[in-house]
């Protein structure tokens, strides 16, 4: 069961053909597999995450569905340097479902800021609330506005934010520039 539309809120960070994204704490892998096409063949999109099974789902979940263009990459986004991605390198970086998740979110916060291009797109979707259960528990839950402050802090501009789902909130940010 999904509970925000990974098509429909991808396309709010205006991806194009070639463009390299970085999805980190990939899980499902549903937001990588909508960049992946937004993005076309000549396009990359890494997919990071710390948990081996999720990784080998989202190789068969593009395989089934026959895209080239998803790369898994073990990592930990909450470490310097731990997704392995070079620095400012990724045009846009998406994080779904995972602030509520990191324990160190400054460093997980910092890891964004280190490989996203100067002016690249940041597309962070979170809970917007426990739901009774059917979210995080709710002293996990990251209120919008804590999740603007957090980027906002490390120098991100925001650029609008949007209702993603019937359970989720959703913000734009771009990266400081060079």
């Amino acid at each position: 069961m999904k509970f925000a539309d990974p098509q429909t809120n991808v396309l709010q960070l205006g991806l194009r053909d070639g463009m390299k994204v970085a999805d980190l704490g990939v899980g499902s892998g549903h937001y990588a597999i909508a960049a992946a096409h937004a993005i076309g063949e000549s396009g990359r999109v890494y997919a990071v995450d710390v948990q081996e099974e999720l990784l080998a789902h989202v190789r068969d979940a593009a395989s089934q569905v026959r895209l080239r263009n998803i790369e898994t990459v073990w990592g930990d986004i909450e470490k310097q340097g731990g997704t392995k991605l070079k620095p400012d390198s990724m045009d846009a970086v998406i994080l779904s479902n995972v602030l509520f998740q990191v324990k160190r979110k400054e460093a997980a916060v910092a890891e964004v800021k280190r490989v996203i291009a100067p002016e690249g797109k940041l597309l962070i979707v979170d809970w917007a609330g426990a739901f009774g259960g059917i979210g995080p528990r709710p002293e996990h839950v990251i209120p919008e506005r804590r999740a603007e402050e957090l980027f906002t802090d490390a120098g991100f501009l925001k650029v609008k934010s949007f209702n993603a789902g019937a359970h989720h909130y959703a913000i734009v940010f771009r990266a400081p520039a060079a």
